[in-house]
């Protein structure tokens, strides 16, 4: 098989790889055989509901077996760019386009992406490297201090191990007011254990006020929720973490309020006549839309306990995002920024506004963003989507990455895999891939586990979900997928985010099952070891803070990739056995030739027959190894 026309994951067709900063020139390369009669190659570039523009491609070399024709793009406008390219070839009009992820050929169906983003862009020092870790704050750990002010409502469990209601009451409501006591003085009595899996950004789920155990619907943006803890407790956590090298991130939740906070109050608990839902004079009123005063309301996905607010309102994007704003207030008091609950969901100018607010007290501070789907070109209510390209996110949840490395584990696709995994590389920004957030488990989904040891959740309802646990058989077998799982987690670019638990081998299906208390003298010690090696590989060099990808080999049962950072000339090699047989790795071949210096991390296999000098390792199954190295 010859050489392709055009390959965008491949720098010798496109040059540098991936997206580019505004006014940085890009070389795109086609290659044709000599055989063929080509005159007006064009490279043809436009952003949606733009004039296109187009570019001649010229030859460039002839020397080899084909004619190698190349054009320059320079691009001045910040946004998401498609391309193609067309010429006259022997006589006849023809259209080079993509087919599959990555591959341009003629009469392709698809157009290549090129995401243009803004020049001064930049991922803030303090992450790089860095490994994040995801409290739900009710689950986490409870330290038994006395909260004052705690509504009367509420259920409070005193059943650790329990599980957390799911089923509705007598009036068909799930009321999500059962609460098992996790609290932030829990957090701060943890931290030396936080500490212990190399972690260095703590993302807590919503602590402000509010009457769900999830908290996501907010009844107070000013007040840590009474069962949680107080602002004071807030600030020591801030502060303790700090003086350990982890920082905080919050939970923005801005699309919506809860029915019941102080802002609607639709159930009368701040006072018989304030909030939207009792009083049309509230200063709450504008931020909701009513189409029947008070019951009929605009409310998040239906749910009338979440009512949406409109985040353009003046008086509404003020209290977030001004100065000494919600946003403001909590970064003063140790927060170094915030995670943005469905973002796809908040308008761009609101985003703009809490993108302003937030780097206004510096530009090391943080916004993420929830987006399920690639974020570079998603679109949501008609509108393509601007998160990334300055001024907005500075990156996301990685969605795309979890479900390429979950089902590469559990299915081995490993060409689905390499294509999801080198999609999203090309279409983020650099600075946006060094801080992605890579997870394999959240609040909002299976636990990994679960999910790779194991039957499909499917449509299998709560009753089913509720008390289903692996048997022996399956939890060895998805632990032993796990493994390869987190070790994928741990050295794909972007910062490893644990969610609360899974170092310990937590499992669960959908909310609520997912959302367990931490299993406190029953984790699984030898799964909380091997996350913690896997923290000290990635604490051992450079190569992890902004390192480049390049996959070398990966098939059904072993994948081999590199990260290599070109300015520090620091680099790593992984090797990936997720086969039942131990496997013998030899890196001394061309597809390695640029790495020198190999220097073993890490490697289990317990006999003699490894050659680091030589790049010669035996892994044993469901297992890894890494060499340092130069570049």
């Amino acid at each position: 098989m010859g050489m392709p026309i055009f390959d965008c994951f491949d720098t010798s067709y496109k040059h540098p790889f991936g997206a580019i900063r505004r006014g940085q020139p890009s070389m795109f390369n086609i290659r044709l055989p000599k055989s063929y009669q080509v005159s007006g190659l064009t490279l043809v570039m436009f952003r949606p509901g733009y004039k296109e523009r187009f570019i001649q491609l010229d030859l460039q070399d002839e020397s080899g077996d084909d004619n190698i024709f190349s054009a320059v793009f320079t691009p001045n406008n910040l946004g998401i760019h498609h391309y193609y390219f067309t010429g006259v070839i022997d006589g006849r009009r023809r259209y080079i386009k993509r087919t599959g992820a990555h591959l341009g050929v003629f009469e392709g169906e698809e157009l290549f992406q090129l995401t243009v983003f803004d020049e001064n862009m930049y991922t803030p020092a303090f992450i790089r490297g860095g490994i994040m870790y995801q409290i739900f704050p009710d689950r986490f750990y409870k330290s038994g201090k006395k909260h004052e002010n705690v509504p009367s409502d509420r259920i409070l469990r005193d059943d650790w191990s329990g599980t957390p209601y799911y089923r509705p009451d007598e009036k068909g409501v799930v009321r999500n007011n059962d609460f098992f006591g996790g609290d932030l003085q829990g957090i701060i009595e943890k931290l030396p254990y936080i500490k212990s899996l190399g972690v260095t950004i703590i993302y807590l789920n919503p602590i402000f006020e509010s009457h769900e155990n999830h908290r996501y619907s907010t009844a107070n943006y000013e007040k840590i929720d009474p069962l949680l803890g107080t602002e004071e407790d807030f600030k020591e956590l801030c502060q303790k973490a700090n003086e350990m090298g982890i920082e905080i991130i919050l939970d923005g939740v801005f699309s919506h309020t809860g029915a019941d906070s102080v802002y609607f109050n639709k159930f009368g608990r701040y006072g018989d006549n304030t909030g939207a839902y009792r009083d049309r004079n509230s200063p709450y009123y504008p931020w909701y839309s009513f189409t029947g005063y008070p019951d009929k309301y605009e409310s998040w996905w239906g749910i009338t306990t979440l009512p949406n607010v409109n985040e353009n309102n003046e008086a509404y994007t003020n209290y977030i995002c001004g100065d000494d704003g919600i946003l403001q207030k909590w970064i003063k008091l140790g927060a170094k920024g915030w995670r943005l609950d469905v973002a796809d969901e908040l308008p761009d100018e609101f985003l703009d506004n809490v993108n302003k607010a937030v780097k206004r007290l510096g530009n090391d501070k943080i916004v993420y963003g929830e987006v399920w789907e690639d974020a570079s070109n998603k679109e949501s209510y008609g509108i393509r989507r601007r998160y990334l390209i300055g001024g907005q996110l500075d990156s996301v949840m990685n969605y795309p990455f979890k479900e390429a490395i979950l089902n590469y584990v559990k299915y081995a696709n490993a060409q689905a895999f390499t294509d999801s995994i080198t999609t999203i590389l090309e279409h983020y920004p650099k600075p946006a891939v060094d801080m992605l957030m890579n997870f394999i488990s959240t609040h909002d989904t299976e636990r990994a586990l679960t999910r790779l040891g194991g039957e499909d959740v499917g449509w299998h309802d709560k009753d089913w979900q509720c008390e289903r646990y692996l048997s022996p058989a399956e939890s060895t077998y998805g632990i032993s997928l796990m493994r390869c799982a987190m070790v994928l987690q741990f050295f794909l670019p972007g910062i490893p985010c644990i969610y609360y638990g899974d170092e310990v081998g937590m499992e669960g299906y959908r909310d609520p099952f997912n959302r367990r208390c931490f299993p406190w003298g029953n984790e699984n010690l030898e799964l909380l070891n091997f996350v913690k090696v896997l923290a000290r590989i990635r604490r051992g060099t450079h190569a992890f803070d902004q390192g480049a990808l390049r996959f070398i080999e990966v098939d059904d049962k072993v994948c081999v990739f590199a990260r290599f950072d070109r300015i520090t000339r620091d680099g790593a090699i992984i090797c990936l056995n997720k086969s039942t047989q131990t496997h013998t790795f030899n890196l001394k071949d061309e597809k390695t030739d640029m790495f020198f210096d190999l220097k073993l991390a890490h490697c289990r296999y317990p006999d003699d027959a490894n050659d680091p000098e030589k790049g010669i390792v035996r892994v044993s199954p469901f297992d890894f190894a890494v060499f340092y190295c130069k570049v």
